[in-house]
């Protein structure tokens, strides 16, 4: 007999917010169906409409604040949604640290089954505004004019934005620039309905602490129209510019960089350091786009893998080698493994830039070539993990059951897959230590993490 909702679509409903899910919307009950509805806090009283049920959930939209959760920062309507993938924006940081700090802690009993494991405070930033060192916009054309922006929430329509309040302010200036000179040479924007036009997206790297600036123009067309000018106006406007890159994408995707690149003018790369270590950045590199909190966290698993010059040490998922090169100041060998051939390529540049001799990289699938070592003969006194959101590969889990290194450090990014993967690796033989949750995302959802496990 199927259950009978106590909700109905289009019902009115006043509802008491008890949590907040993953993507921050605020979650409402009622007999036990959860609810879920956007822009509400933990603790707010308020009306609802119910505007979508299902067997396990409904979706409602907030009509009526009865009362305001202290966290609360009003927005006003015009300003919602204008700075892009903040899905916090209306949550003071500190109820926003306090949130994310929850969020792992209930993963990890929920999902991990880890009740004793020790969860530190939640290391946040002292200014959680203008952090990120990279923008990526889509353009389009409204009323005769380019604007670029974000995408409104599960649609397609840019929200044209002068600024965003995560960016730094050399990222802000640098894509409002190069629309204003697009817009006064008359190059028009990709139409992605009828695949046409030419410009698809601004892109805009920058080095915190070198102060160098690229900037990345992609396009349908292999030609760039007005290329001259547009390269002559960015130089005179943007005196931090040291870098300008011609992507051409030409395939119908929502992919945003295609295969061809080639540097109009500059040079290939810009720099910026994490701590002492000094990374060189390309179009496509992979580079964490707060440097700040990535020495925070970089730190912290430095601190975990407690290294004093004699340990073999393996880096799964290495990318361009920035926790590996961190880990080589103080281990006796760094073995980093990707499966990126050209964030290997990165990682053995960045190695030469730093005069680091210990580190060596490898191209292939973690889950196959540290097994592959293994079975060789080689292996790691402290393993390092940094995976992507889906959390590390059933084989590498079995490999570091069975590779048995003392110490392995998990850093992530993702704190559903963090807690499964060390649920596995306690059941293997491991013993979580204790966890640090990160926060290198203000006014997002997002949090990173470092774990400390040891062989029981």
């Amino acid at each position: 007999m199927s259950r009978t909702l106590p909700v109905n679509k289009n019902d009115y409903i006043d509802v008491v917010f008890e949590d907040i899910t993953h993507d921050g919307a605020g979650v409402a009950k009622v007999e036990g169906y959860p609810l879920f509805i956007p822009n509400g806090l933990p603790g707010e009283k308020a009306k609802i409409k119910v505007i979508k049920t299902g067997k396990g959930y409904g979706i409602g939209r907030l009509i009526e604040l009865y009362e305001k959760s202290p966290y609360r920062v009003d927005i006003p309507s015009e300003e919602k949604h204008k700075y892009g993938g903040c899905q916090l924006e209306h949550i003071r940081y500190e109820g926003q640290l306090k949130y994310k700090e929850n969020q792992v802690r209930q993963v990890l009993t929920r999902i991990g089954k880890l009740e004793d494991v020790v969860v530190h405070p939640i290391l946040g930033m002292e200014e959680p505004f203008h952090y990120r060192n990279k923008a990526q916009v889509p353009v389009g054309e409204k009323e005769g004019k380019l604007i670029a922006g974000f995408f409104k929430p599960r649609s397609h329509e840019i929200v044209d934005t002068n600024e965003s309040l995560i960016q730094l302010p050399e990222i802000n200036e640098a894509i409002q620039v190069v629309k204003e000179i697009c817009n006064e040479l008359g190059i028009p924007a990709y139409q992605e309905e009828s695949h046409k036009g030419v410009l698809r997206h601004i892109m805009a790297r920058y080095g915190q602490q070198t102060g160098e600036l690229m900037v990345v123009i992609i396009t349908r067309t292999t030609d760039l129209p007005q290329k001259n000018r547009l390269v002559e106006e960015m130089v005179a406007r943007l005196p931090k510019l040291k870098s300008i890159v011609h992507n051409v994408n030409s395939k119908r995707t929502n992919v945003i960089m295609g295969e061809k690149t080639n540097v109009l003018w500059g040079n290939e790369v810009i720099y910026d350091y994490i701590g002492d270590v000094k990374f060189a950045i390309s179009a496509l590199s992979f580079y964490q786009v707060n440097p700040v909190q990535t020495k925070v966290l970089y730190e912290k698993a430095l601190e975990y893998a407690n290294l004093n010059g004699e340990e073999n040490v393996i880096d799964a998922y290495c990318g361009i080698g920035t926790i590996s090169l961190f880990l080589a100041q103080k281990a006796k060998k760094v073995f980093g493994v990707e499966v990126v051939p050209e964030a290997i390529e990165d990682a053995k540049r960045n190695a030469e830039l730093n005069e680091i001799t210990n580190a060596e990289f490898a191209a292939g699938e973690a889950e196959v070539v540290i097994p592959k070592w293994y079975k060789d003969g080689n292996t790691a006194d402290v393993l390092v993990v940094d995976p992507p959101r889906k959390g590390c590969d059933e084989a590498l889990l079995q490999t570091i059951i069975e590779m048995k290194p003392k110490k392995v450090v998990y850093v992530s990014c993702n704190p559903a897959t963090l807690a499964r993967d060390l649920r596995i690796l306690e059941d293997g033989g491991y013993r979580t230590v204790e966890v640090q949750p990160v926060d290198m995302f203000p006014m997002t959802t997002h949090v990173e993490c470092c774990a400390w496990l040891e062989r029981k």
